[in-house]
């Protein structure tokens, strides 16, 4: 089976960076917990709701990103059955592309360059997408797999995960 992976909200964690930096220059406090259905950015101060922008667009804000819990060894596991390919629309933010290759080399060393595909949509012929956005499944053909993030949660078309654990038992089985 193939197996095609998201970064962002997936792998990587960029929702505590952000909350981080709108600490650093907006004093919004570092519990912040989006609502469900929500993106990070409707719970600041107005004036600053589009500065995630200027972050996400600034070189290195990918480079240090902290890990979803669990996915590195979920990952190793996945490929030890599957061929597993690392999917992200890194083209939309041009810094992104060499802090995320740096970042997955860190982290998932055992991905080669092979199987990590940088794009703008994501036009790919997997059998599973595992993915926080839903606007990724447009057209995509395969199995769904909707990683739970904040902003998706009132989503309900399609087969939800909350973490590695669970897809995991939904692609190699519960004995992992």
């Amino acid at each position: 089976m193939r197996i095609a992976i998201d970064m962002d909200e997936v792998l990587a964690d960029p929702l505590s960076k952000f909350i981080k930096l709108y600490h650093r220059d907006y004093g919004v406090p570092l519990d912040l917990v989006p609502e469900p259905g929500n993106e990070i950015y409707h719970h600041v101060p107005e004036h600053a709701n589009h500065k995630w922008f200027d972050y996400i667009s600034e070189k290195g804000f990918f480079r240090d990103l902290p890990l979803i819990e669990g996915s590195v060894e979920a990952v190793r596991k996945l490929q030890q059955h599957h061929d597993v390919y690392i999917v992200s629309a890194a083209t939309e933010f041009r810094n992104s592309l060499e802090d995320k290759m740096d970042w997955l080399a860190d982290h998932f060393p055992f991905i080669t360059w092979q199987n990590i595909m940088f794009c703008g949509d994501k036009i790919v012929d997997v059998d599973v997408m595992i993915d926080d956005r839903a606007k990724n499944f447009i057209g995509f053909k395969g199995r769904k797999l909707l990683f739970s993030s904040p902003h998706n949660l009132l989503l309900t078309d399609y087969e939800r995960v909350d973490n590695w654990q669970q897809v995991l038992d939904k692609l190699v089985g519960p004995e992992l």
